[in-house]
């Protein structure tokens, strides 16, 4: 390993990055990333982890080169402020506060949602409103909350997403089936309670720190919006 590999294992590691769940809930296709049992608890080869890192941000990097379009999906608590935040200054379409089941398999339904909420949106901020009677904005800006509750993170989605960025599989199961079931490609920040064996590029960290969260989906993220900054001025 060289010196780089050491350091960022050792970064990794202050995070606490190593600590996986409990023995008990240890899914068995993902022993190989385990690299002891301390106290009952996995504690995760962060070697491992530094490898899945490195794939996972060259295949972004490469996947902007080729125009992808991602979708980054963490709702739990201690991903979806950073998420929501990361995702809104870098344009990247995201979905922080709830999975909306049948996403991809009714992606053309949905998506007219999302024109609809732009729209009002557009009309609320161009005065174009202002011509209602009083009740009628209201009704209309109670409309634009909903669809905001529902909609803010797709705005800059305009197509079925090309490959689906994930933290913490257990969680977003729902996301995961159905990126599955239209073979989308899935990087996923994933603990030793989830099977890697489902995602294409696993990352295997404790997906229950938010520092840790924060610290690697920079890391993945970054790989895909900084590539985008490096085409623009080129």
């Amino acid at each position: 390993m060289n010196q780089t590999s050491i350091k960022d294992v050792e970064k990794l590691f202050e995070m606490g990055a190593h600590l996986g769940h409990k023995k008990s809930r240890l899914d068995p296709k993902a022993k190989k990333n385990v690299y002891t049992i301390l106290n009952g608890t996995s504690i995760i080869d962060l070697t491992k982890t530094i490898d899945q890192l490195k794939k996972a941000k060259n295949f972004l990097s490469e996947s902007k080169k080729e125009d992808k379009v991602l979708l980054v999906v963490g709702t739990k608590k201690v991903a979806s402020p950073f998420i929501k935040e990361y995702c809104q200054t870098h344009g990247i379409p995201y979905m922080s506060s709830k999975w909306l089941p049948g996403l991809l398999t009714n992606f053309e339904t949905l998506i007219k949602n999302v024109q609809k909420l732009k729209t009002l949106k557009n009309d609320r901020d161009t005065g174009a409103m202002n011509a209602l009677v009083k009740h009628e904005r209201v009704q209309l800006g109670k409309e634009i909350s909903r669809l905001e509750r529902l909609y803010s993170g797709l705005e800059s989605l305009e197509k079925r997403p090309d490959i689906i960025v994930l933290v913490d599989a257990k969680k977003e199961k729902n996301a995961l089936k159905e990126a599955l079931s239209y073979r989308l490609p899935v990087v996923a920040l994933i603990d030793t309670n989830s099977n890697p064996e489902k995602i294409d590029y696993p990352v295997v960290a404790n997906d229950d720190s938010a520092q840790v969260v924060e610290y690697i989906m920079t890391e993945l993220l970054s790989s895909y919006s900084q590539t985008a900054k490096a085409e623009k001025t080129a």
